[in-house]
């Protein structure tokens, strides 16, 4: 089969259509392309196809966007065993077939029936096959070809990032490259010129200038100045057909911004300024504000404020405002019109970012002159000190005078002026003011020793403009007078032994004085020169605000005399001094060896003389473990009783099993205690043992009269005999826990209730062997006689 085409026409490619085709018939058996061969109808003439595309053999060209009312013509297949007669049919599968592309079964013509787009699809395989008619069977191999879209010029070139925005330094240098556009084109770039754009400037001249070939925009002029214009709106064409007449174009708009350099200097709108600022503007306060106008913006605008030199540097100081990029000028000392009415200052603004590119523009700073004129205003009294302190001895009268304030009017009309206490606390209630002289008067008697110091605020207006008012503070403090008498330190509790030594010191006194150094710091002890001489004790002033008691007996005794008094005079070193008399109580105590007291009651006397506190201490002991061998022996005794009720199963009404017979006050936790106590008992004596029943003690007179008309030993005995009648002293009866013991016992009872009556038979003379410390226990408890009485 031949596939026959006609689109090798070019005189050039004819031996390559000749040499194609057969090695085409040499590869693919007999069929035949004939291509693209538009039809011969009526006598047209072939159509020349892309002449520059090398020869394919077994390629199709159709034209893309094809209009016309018939369907365009591709090609032709022809098989060699086609005889003409009919029985050869030809058969196109592959993309399209039968619904694009339709072929005659008879003839082979191939045929587009739709418009085809090459931007949408570049080309198709398709398949042809001839068979036999009658019997359907091929008569050849299958043979693949490809029918190409043949491109034409249908696309305008599309500026897809577009539109632009794009910024350039003012005053770049012509050529400064801006921006790179880009256009593309949907046909085919590799046929023809369809594709090839070339790119021109249709707006923006003669600022800018664009590549033809590249899209490159530039700047065209030298020194574009940003305040001069900032914003460019630049419009780019591409056109396809290298520009060419007839070829398609698009277009896009590039906008160009003009960025800031510090190309221009600072400069004053004046070179003079005057400011008016009153003398009462307050130090630290902006008083006025100045600016320098700079072209450019943002950092190559900023700028700094500076003060290089006139009379008011050291009283004004000036600061840019970051936001406004306004010098504000600040108040540094206080004004006076009186001392200076005005002030000149020279003020620089200069830019703090510099571009060394443009400092032939320079110099980038201005300066100015600011003359400052300062206000009179009428100010409130001025006092001569910002503060004053006063003194006033205590106790001095009503109305006595303590100091003078003094202010004047700072103005040049030199007003009079009233003081006044302004009487906001309690204290400045205690002082008047003269109102035309400023002299502080006492209005109470003040004591030092209760308030020392007195604060009061002192305030002065002009008696021409009362609210103008100045306040100052005044102290005042309250001097010491000699009011105070000395007295003691404390309450001393002195101590005399009685075996002390004449001359020793038993008690070193101090005093103190509610008055200060001055007048109380130095004292003076002695005894009261109105009293006899003393026989027992003298003092001794120590000339450093101390004294000594000091012994003058060998011997005290507590029982002739356990207390004496002894006044002591105390004077001050005041002008005019001032004394007081206070007394002491010195106590006489029996004492060790080594001073340490024993005691010092009147009644213990008898103890003092063989027992110490170690020996009493342990006697004491040696009885509780005793009595805790005989609460053991008890107890063992008990645990051996037969009980009450032998046998358990003899049960009668109302009685209970209990073998123990007073187990103290355990049993008040098993036991109803209640039940075992004998009404008739329990009636007689009630007694707690918590409270200890007040037993009325012999009186000290009584006591003196039975010393003289009665022995010790006798009045041992007698005092042992209340101690056992009282029940409310150890040991305590268990009469409160167990009344009444039960009638049956075997034991008895072992009750200490009777114990008093009866003498015990224990012979305790042999504690007098046992040293002199236990001397004194055996005459308490034995019938040795006592050594000494009264």
């Amino acid at each position: 089969m031949r596939i026959t085409s006609t689109s090798c026409i070019c005189p050039v490619l004819v031996c390559l259509c000749f040499v194609q085709r057969c090695y085409g018939a040499a590869h693919h058996g007999s069929i035949k392309v004939t291509r693209n061969q538009t039809k011969h109808i009526e006598g047209e003439t072939e159509v020349h196809h892309r002449p520059k595309r090398g020869w394919v053999w077994n390629q199709f060209f159709v034209l893309e966007e094809h209009m016309g009312p018939d369907p365009q013509y591709v090609g032709k297949l022809h098989s060699n065993s086609d005889k003409g007669d009919g029985s050869v049919k030809y058969i196109l599968t592959g993309e399209g077939a039968g619904t694009i592309f339709i072929i005659d079964d008879t003839t082979g013509d191939i045929h587009s029936t739709k418009s085809l787009d090459r931007e949408q699809k570049t080309h198709y395989v398709l398949h042809a096959q001839a068979i036999d008619r009658r019997t359907n069977k091929p008569l050849e191999p299958e043979s693949e070809f490809i029918i190409k879209v043949q491109d034409i010029n249908d696309n305008a070139p599309k500026f897809t990032d577009g539109p632009y925005i794009v910024t350039v330094p003012e005053m770049s240098e012509m050529g400064t490259s801006v921006l790179q556009v880009t256009a593309t084109d949907a046909d085919d770039p590799t046929y023809g010129n369809s594709a090839r754009v070339v790119y021109s400037i249709l707006q923006g001249q003669p600022y800018f200038s664009v590549d033809p070939k590249t899209g490159v925009i530039r700047t065209a002029l030298h020194n574009m100045d940003r305040e001069a214009r900032e914003h460019y709106s630049v419009v780019i064409q591409a056109k396809d057909m290298a520009g060419q007449v007839g070829g398609l174009s698009g277009s896009t708009t590039v906008n160009i911004t003009l960025t800031d350099v510090n190309d221009n200097p600072p400069r004053f709108p004046q070179k003079h300024y005057q400011l008016y600022v009153p003398e009462s503007a307050q130090v630290g306060s902006a008083v006025g504000k100045i600016k320098a106008n700079d072209a450019d913006t943002g950092s190559n605008a900023d700028m700094k404020y500076t003060i290089i030199n006139g009379d008011g540097a050291g009283v004004f100081s000036i600061s840019t405002d970051k936001e406004t990029r306004e010098g504000i000028l600040s108040l540094k000392k206080p004004l006076n019109y009186e001392k200076k009415k005005s002030y000149t200052l020279n003020i620089e603004g200069a830019n703090t970012h510099l571009d060394f590119r443009f400092s032939h523009l320079g110099p980038f700073k201005d300066v100015t002159m600011l003359k400052v004129i300062v206000g009179d205003v009428d100010e409130p009294p001025l006092f001569t000190m910002p503060s004053y302190v006063m003194e006033v001895y205590e106790n001095a009268k009503i109305g006595t005078p303590v100091g003078t304030v003094t202010a004047h009017d700072p103005d040049a009309a030199n007003s009079l002026v009233r003081y006044f206490i302004d009487h906001n606390t309690e204290e400045d209630r205690y002082f008047t003011i003269d109102a035309s002289t400023g002299t502080i008067k006492t209005a109470k008697i003040f004591d030092r020793e209760e308030t020392p110091w007195y604060n009061i605020t002192v305030a002065a207006s002009e008696i021409d403009n009362p609210g103008l008012v100045s306040h100052v503070p005044v102290g005042v403090r309250i001097l010491d007078v000699n009011d105070n008498p000395p007295e003691l330190a404390r309450d001393y509790d002195v101590i005399v032994c009685e075996n002390t030594k004449p001359g020793q010191v038993i008690q070193t006194i101090t005093a103190t004085d509610k008055d200060n150094s001055a007048n109380g710091a130095r004292f003076h002890f002695s005894l009261d020169e109105g009293l006899s001489l003393n026989p027992n004790f003298t003092l001794r002033n120590n000339e450093d605000n101390t004294a000594s008691i000091l012994t003058r007996r060998r011997r005290y005794s507590r029982t002739a005399q356990d207390i004496y008094y002894l006044p002591v005079l105390i004077s001050d070193g005041g002008v005019p001094p001032l004394s007081s008399s206070s007394t002491l109580t010195i106590r006489v105590c029996a004492c060790e060896r080594d001073g340490r007291v024993r005691t010092c009651h009147a009644e213990a006397f008898l103890s003092s003389a063989g027992l110490s506190t170690g020996a009493l201490i342990a006697i004491l002991l040696c009885i509780i473990i005793l009595l805790a061998i005989v609460v053991l022996f008890i107890t063992l005794r008990r645990s051996k009783k037969e009980p009450l009720i032998i046998s358990e199963e003899d049960v009668r009404e109302n009685v209970v099993t209990y073998d123990d017979e007073g187990g103290g006050e355990e049993d008040t936790e098993a036991f109803d205690i209640t039940a075992l106590r004998n009404p008739s008992a329990a009636e007689e004596l009630k007694y707690r043992r918590d409270v200890r029943p007040e037993v009325k003690p012999l009186s000290r007179h009584h006591l003196s009269s039975s010393l003289d008309s009665i022995d010790v030993q006798e009045f041992i005995k007698q005092r042992l005999a209340e101690a056992d009648l009282d029940p409310s002293v150890p040991p305590y009866d268990s009469l409160q826990t167990y009344a009444y013991e039960g009638h049956r016992s075997e034991a008895g009872s072992i009750s200490s209730l009777d114990s008093a009556t009866t003498h015990s038979d224990q012979d305790y003379n042999y504690l007098g062997d046992w040293g002199p410390e236990f001397k004194k226990l055996a005459e308490l408890y034995g019938e040795i006689e006592p050594e000494r009485t009264t």
